[in-house]
């Protein structure tokens, strides 16, 4: 499947796609309201509530415009490479787990995201620079040689 059929088809069979794709996928996290779905031999996670998909969205975009100065970054708006975006949704996650409850495993999101809101206020007056440093601490595997 060439690159341009595999995005008509994900985009056909995943409406809503999950902001933090990449965290649950490689396992930092659960989400109650996640549904993965294959498409070829790829893995896609869809968000069933649009209203949750919003509120991570907005975590999503506060924890990346936070972290620019960790992952050393000009502009927050540049594309992530992977191993960046690894850091800033599987080490924002740990972090917000962390400064919310003081857990180090990150269990559903969705449920994260919604404590969150309810003990801030909003999302913008979480303890960023807590987070963040479990965004700069965050280590991705690294890729083994195959001999």
């Amino acid at each position: 499947m060439d690159e341009t059929a595999y995005r008509q088809a994900r985009k056909a069979a995943v409406g809503h796609p999950c902001p933090f794709e990449k965290a649950l996928l490689a396992g930092c996290g659960t989400c109650a309201l996640a549904q993965r779905r294959n498409i070829a031999e790829r893995e896609a996670v869809a968000c069933v509530d649009g209203v949750a998909r919003e509120a991570c969205d907005v975590l999503l975009r506060l924890l990346r415009r936070n972290a620019t100065f960790a992952l050393h970054l000009p502009h927050p708006e540049n594309r992530l490479t992977h191993a960046q975006e690894m850091k800033v949704q599987c080490g924002g996650l740990e972090g917000l787990q962390r400064a919310l409850t003081g857990a180090q495993e990150v269990g559903d999101v969705n449920a994260l995201v919604q404590a969150a809101c309810r003990s801030r206020g909003s999302l913008e007056d979480l303890p960023y620079s807590v987070i963040v440093q479990s965004v700069a601490a965050y280590r991705t595997r690294r890729r083994t040689r195959q001999p």
